[in-house]
């Protein structure tokens, strides 16, 4: 099979090496001619660095599957077209109305969106159950997970499809349904969410928060360093995405704090300032928090991260294997979050999360239906 991919940017570029290094021919496609240039030089440096690290035994015949086009009726032939381009919806739906004019009626059309709906792209074409969602995390050719989004509209069996293939690929695929945010954007917001809402009542700094979630919790990376490292302009926009498509759920609400980094062009790493200043070596973290507040700090964001997860299962968005897995592998979480409340016990996290409610009496801590009856009940979600 012939692999087309849509933008030639570190997302495309990252899945076209992917396809390539498992054997396929791909052909790349952006409408500018210099950022197809910029993205051969960059593929060529990186496959060269995987065959000297002994990743890759022959850097130039994997090269040699590429081809760039800077017309979309390059992608003709393909029998896979990964559309990775700016998320925006009306964008999108023009590229697969074009795409469906050029390429073969088997063709399966697929997007890499982090957050849109899959169904809204579908609408855009005639063969709209051909359409699916395949979301790469980036850097795509290290994250090993892939969310395979279904629509309404894709036809039964495709999905499991792109699911052996992804398999092929030596991805970790997880399927979910057509819901805002899939399942690790949407999980993973109270990480950042509750975190600044922390820090703006005056509980606690962000180094201290930072340096809880790592030396406590036993995240890789606390939420202002995690924020900052992912840019505001993506992290701020998915939140935002993600609470409007929620028809304004105060579980998913964006904070101000982090809207005026925006606003002021602090986006974080990529900017030079964000939460904190990378302007020399960037923030050396270091905090005096006694391990009791470090455990009340971690338990409050880790509580609403179950809850999320919790409230998918009880969705059916996705299983209780693929939710641990996508946040293991998406996001890099040191334990899946159903396995983590297993541990901690049901009732434990339901009690956690009654105690922030009837503090706030804000619908954010509202738990999940399923929590309720398993914490009451006792239940695990895991044998």
């Amino acid at each position: 099979m012939i692999i087309g991919i849509v933008g030639s940017g570190a997302m495309g570029n990252g899945i076209a090496q992917v396809a390539a290094t498992s054997g396929h021919q791909v052909i790349v496609y952006d409408n500018n001619a210099a950022a197809l240039e910029k993205a051969k030089a960059g593929t060529l440096m990186n496959l060269n660095k995987l065959q000297e690290k002994g990743k890759l035994a022959d850097a130039q015949a994997v090269f040699q599957q590429y081809r760039y086009t800077d017309e979309l009726s390059g992608l003709k032939d393909c029998g896979l077209v990964i559309e990775a381009i700016i998320e925006n919806l009306e964008i999108k739906k023009k590229v697969f109305a074009e795409l469906e004019s050029i390429v073969e009626d088997n063709c399966i059309l697929a997007s890499n969106t982090s957050s849109l709906s899959i169904a809204s792209i579908a609408a855009s074409v005639q063969k709209s159950e051909r359409v699916i969602g395949i979301h790469f995390f980036n850097p795509a050719p290290l994250m090993a997970l892939v969310e395979i989004i279904p629509a309404i509209q894709t036809r039964e069996g495709l999905a499991g499809e792109i699911r052996d293939l992804m398999l092929q690929w030596k991805k970790a695929p997880v399927l979910t349904k057509d819901t805002p945010g899939f399942i690790v954007n949407r999980v993973a917001r109270p990480f950042y969410g509750e975190a600044i809402k922390m820090m703006e009542e005056g509980l606690a700094t962000k180094e201290d928060i930072d340096v809880a979630l790592t030396s406590y919790g036993g995240f890789k990376m606390g939420p202002f360093t995690l924020t900052d490292y992912i840019g505001h302009d993506v992290n701020y926009v998915v939140t935002e995405t993600v609470f409007q498509s929620f028809f304004y759920d105060p579980r998913y609400r964006p904070s101000f704090s982090q809207k005026r980094l925006l606003e002021a062009g602090w986006l974080g790493r990529k900017s030079g300032k964000g939460f904190y200043n990378y302007e020399n070596e960037g923030p050396v973290l270091t905090s005096g928090l006694e391990e009791n507040k470090q455990k009340e700090i971690v338990e409050r964001i880790l509580f609403l991260l179950i809850n999320e997860a919790v409230e998918a299962l009880y969705l059916n968005i996705a299983t209780a294997a693929d939710l641990d897995l996508a946040m293991t592998k998406g996001v890099n979480y040191p334990k899946g979050l159903l396995a983590w409340c297993d541990e901690l016990g049901a009732d434990y996290v339901l009690a956690g999360m009654d105690a922030l409610y009837n503090k706030y009496h804000d619908d954010r801590y509202r738990a999940s239906a399923m929590l309720r009856k398993y914490g009451t009940e006792k239940k695990k979600f895991f044998n």
